[in-house]
């Protein structure tokens, strides 16, 4: 039977339009469906917008490659499309000498990783770059940067449409099949009214839905579709102009970066984000107490001990679809094509979270790869 569509990506976030988009270049007839009225509206218009270098995952694994092949895409993509971004450089503070071991063990996980440019830096060096921040020790990531991820993902829908392709909003994904002989239907549900459409290629790259897309296939061997855990963490912005000109993370605490300085591409300060363990996807910012605030304001002191009181405001939220629970180690990306899960022309995506954002480009040639 001949398909609809020849390629379907589930998905308006920044790694399905990076899909989308490398797909459209192989020459495909691409078409995105996305069930909210705007692209990217869950956890790619709700992040800390950093470029990341590749410093912290475990060497081999897919978020390691993908994200330093990502971030040189990336500033190219930047730069050739007129995306806003600052190549700002990072800070990675040792506050206090038990932390100096752990410092040097994220320094070897770069190198091992391909990062070739960290600077080691004495804590007078820190503070010739940063005089607000105090530690005993550091590393500058100069390959650090931020974006403005709506323009990234605004550029990369143009791409798309450019080549052909074609992006649906308000389009529920309801049912999923994988036709006998070749292809997938695919159900839809647009402002109550239903539709059907057949595709010889579908990618799912739904964020938090796409565990219940997975969950729609019958598989032809054992396979276990991933369970997605939603992890909340809150943002606070700093009134007032900020005294920094370089990212500032602190020492990670377990699989959380911890509470990192972050800046836009206009040069705002926010801090976070924290992590909170949930069951649902909320983007309520919950604070009644102010507790939080008073972790916030503690965590950043141990590297900013002049943060003055009443400077941050509650600014936003994200939450983040891991597929790994509180206290187990943090998993890697989870890209699935048929040598996982047994169907031709499916690629199901999982877990992408930080580096996400970063990876995407390379993320969407590596789903191209596995589809060539």
């Amino acid at each position: 039977m001949t398909a609809d569509v020849e390629t379907v990506v589930v998905g308006a976030g920044v790694v399905g339009l990076a899909i989308a988009r490398a797909l459209a270049l192989k020459g495909q007839e691409v078409l995105v469906l996305e069930r909210h009225d705007r692209i990217g509206s869950e956890t790619s218009s709700r992040n800390s917008e950093v470029i990341h270098a590749g410093i912290y995952y475990p060497p081999g694994s897919l978020r390691a490659k993908l994200c330093v092949v990502g971030k040189a895409l990336l500033y190219d993509f930047c730069k050739e499309n007129g995306v806003a971004h600052n190549r700002c450089g990072k800070l990675l503070v040792a506050t206090q000498d038990v932390e100096i071991a752990r410092l040097e063990q994220i320094a070897a996980t770069a190198a091992a990783n391909g990062v070739a440019d960290l600077r080691r830096l004495s804590a007078d060096e820190a503070r010739a770059l940063e005089p607000e921040v105090v530690c005993v020790a550091a590393y500058l990531s100069p390959s650090t940067g931020v974006i403005d991820s709506h323009a990234l993902m605004l550029a990369l829908e143009g791409h798309l449409t450019a080549k052909g392709g074609q992006v649906v909003l308000n389009a529920n994904v309801t049912g999923l099949a994988a036709r006998e002989g070749d292809g997938f239907q695919i159900d839809i549900d647009s402002g109550g009214e239903t539709s059907r459409l057949t595709a010889k290629t579908l990618v799912l790259a739904a964020g938090f839905g796409g565990t219940d897309l997975g969950r729609m296939l019958a598989y032809p061997r054992d396979y276990r579709v991933p369970r997605t855990h939603p992890a909340k963490g809150h943002y606070f912005s700093l009134t007032g102009r900020a005294p920094f000109r370089h990212l500032v993370y602190p020492m990670p605490q377990g699989a959380w970066l911890g509470v990192h300085l972050t800046l836009d591409v206009a040069g705002r300060a926010k801090f976070g984000p924290d992590i909170e363990w949930t069951d649902e996807v909320s983007y309520d910012f919950e604070d009644p107490e102010g507790e939080r605030l008073i972790t916030f304001e503690h965590e950043i002191r141990r590297y900013w001990p002049g943060l003055p009181n009443g400077a941050l405001q509650p600014d936003y939220v994200g939450v983040r679809p891991k597929i790994y629970r509180q206290g187990e180690p943090a998993a890697d990306f989870a890209i699935h094509g048929a040598a996982e899960h047994g169907i031709p022309r499916l690629v199901a995506l999982y877990g992408i979270e930080s580096p996400g954002l970063t990876s995407s480009l390379a993320i969407g040639d590596h789903v191209a790869a596995l589809l060539a």
